[in-house]
């Protein structure tokens, strides 16, 4: 690469608001009633190839189970192992591009969504996972554009990273991939994260083979397809939907596996990790293990916040996306003075939340995104309302009969360790514990320490000496902390994302961090005129 190549200076991507009587909602609501009236085939893509093997999944609409949108073929023993074949043969070439050139790819694809692919990914993702006509737009639009931006700009930023030369000398880091092939996982909860961790190591010259999640390989084809139409050579990014389980064993048996990506359940990230250390004899290199996992995020009221903007933080925070996102606030600790003042608005505001089909733009909620979730969600909340610990304040309610339904639920703990204050729910639960005012320093000692999770929180305090013992407190309790927010909706390039401690490992997805992670530096010296004597000056005689 020349040096005085620059890619675009990246933006973030505008927020379509899909007001009624734009011209965007009319297109949206088409591209909906055109997908929802399809039932497609979802093959394997092996090597650029499509891959049927007749052992099939359904995809269904987690508002409406009994309507199947996809039949996804599903990777066996061969096809799990042509995968990484395809994945190993792409590199030879695919590494050797020049960086600007594999950039360019994802520029594409950015492009593409920013334009003529918009309404397929944000329709995918409404009717595949029962996201709202906003929460599809700021996650399979804004936020995946913003990643292949971003992650451009990051790696161009990263590239130019070098070393000092002294007189007569050049030195060079030369930032190579992995020796191996990268396993994307991916979740259900975000599309703009299934088209992250595959392509954010493939950016960087290695390849990839990429599970997507059970229950979102309807919108995983989609970014595939994208991908597939912005250039993406042919086995570079394999799509190898099938059993977690098989595909795991088999990717992590492999001595050329060099890396894993994903987002999905603390449990299972710690089972690969011990599999890998298991494992290290085989492998060509060490592994980098890249992962965020679970969160049991809070909002951390002192007596000076302002009641209607912690209000209304609590609903979006808990209750968007159904409390699906793993950042979703799930505990609340609020001082008893302003409890008083605060708790009539805030049940009344989720008693009007409205849910249903997300086709409806009315509705603020979906569904739950399966059976297994909807079983798990309304167990907690049914013994809830069996303990003595705890009350059902509003919510509560759900029903599975045509969909995976829950009310936005709000219980008051009366013991700070009460199971819901610690355990992560994944769903539309919000636990309150109301503390006394004077014991704000004791509070923020029980926020630090009640969970094992790091992923997001927040404060809210008008008081600044308030805001600055938070600040120390909880200093390592959250990766993400927002103070007078919500602790969702981090921007690429703007709030960097991940956690520690049972949260993951902290690569900060949508920055140079993250990155970093999938390059192998090689250290160039190059001497101009080298010595001819091996003696040194202070050899020489008297």
């Amino acid at each position: 690469m020349s040096g005085d190549i620059q890619v675009p200076i990246p933006v973030n991507e505008p927020v379509r608001m899909y007001a009624p009587g734009t011209p965007e909602r009319t297109a949206l609501k088409a591209k909906l009633k055109e997908m929802a009236s399809q039932e497609i085939e979802i093959p394997l893509l092996i090597g650029g190839k499509e891959v049927r093997t007749g052992r099939t999944a359904k995809n269904v609409m987690p508002h409406k189970h009994g309507h199947t949108l996809a039949t996804c073929h599903w990777a066996g023993q061969t096809e799990i192992d042509a995968a990484i074949k395809a994945a190993q043969e792409a590199r030879k070439e695919w590494s050797l591009w020049p960086w600007e050139e594999r950039a360019s790819v994802l520029l594409r694809a950015a492009e593409l969504l920013a334009t003529t692919w918009r309404d397929t990914l944000n329709a995918a993702t409404m009717l595949g996972q029962s996201k709202t006509a906003h929460q599809a737009e700021i996650d399979a639009a804004c936020e995946l554009i913003d990643f292949y931006r971003f992650n451009v700009h990051f790696a161009e930023r990263l590239y130019q990273d070098q070393p000092l030369s002294a007189p007569g000398m050049w030195n060079r880091l030369e930032y190579r991939e992995l020796e191996g092939f990268v396993y994307a996982i991916t979740p259900f909860n975000f599309t703009s994260i299934a088209g992250n961790l595959p392509t954010s190591p493939a950016l960087m010259g290695n390849t990839v083979v990429w599970k997507p999640g059970r229950t979102t390989i309807f919108s995983g084809y989609y970014i595939a397809k994208l991908l597939e139409a912005a250039g993406m050579p042919p086995g570079v990014i394999n799509f190898v939907p099938g059993d977690s389980g098989q595909i795991t064993d088999m990717v992590l048996a492999s001595p050329e596996f060099a890396g894993v990506h994903f987002t999905g359940s603390t449990p299972v990230f710690q089972s690969f990790w011990r599999t890998i250390g298991e494992n290290i004899h085989k492998y060509r290199s060490y592994p980098r293990i890249v992962g965020e996992t679970g969160g049991k995020d809070f909002i951390v009221a002192h007596a000076s916040a302002d009641a209607d903007a912690l209000v209304t933080a609590i609903v979006r925070g808990a209750f968007e996306y159904q409390g699906q996102k793993c950042s979703a606030a799930s505990r609340a600790y609020i001082p008893d003075t302003l409890w008083t003042k605060m708790k009539d608005r805030l049940l009344s505001e989720v008693e009007s939340i409205q849910m249903g089909d997300t086709t409806d733009f009315r509705n603020f909620m979906g569904a739950v995104i399966d059976e297994k979730a909807f079983k798990k969600i309304t167990s907690y909340v049914d013994n809830a309302r069996n303990s003595s610990d705890a009350d059902v304040l509003v919510g509560g309610e759900s029903d599975g009969s045509e969909g995976y339904f829950i009310r936005p639920t709000i219980l008051q703990a009366k013991r700070p360790d009460y199971v819901t204050m610690c355990e992560e729910i994944f769903g539309p639960v919000l636990t309150v514990y109301v503390y006394p005012e004077n014991q704000w320093a004791e509070t923020l000692e029980l926020v630090d320490n009640t969970s094992p999770y790091a992923l997001t929180g927040a404060v809210f305090a008008t008081d600044r000496r308030a805001v600055t013992e938070a600040h120390a407190a909880l200093r390592h309790a959250a990766g993400n902390f927002y103070v007078n927010d919500k602790p969702t909706g981090a921007v690429v390039g703007q709030q960097p994302f991940g956690g520690s401690r049972a949260s993951g490992t902290n690569d900060k997805a949508g920055s140079g961090l993250n990155l970093v992670r999938w390059v192998s530096a090689r250290t160039l010296k190059e001497l101009f005129v080298p010595p001819t004597d091996y003696r040194y000056p202070y050899m020489g005689a008297e």
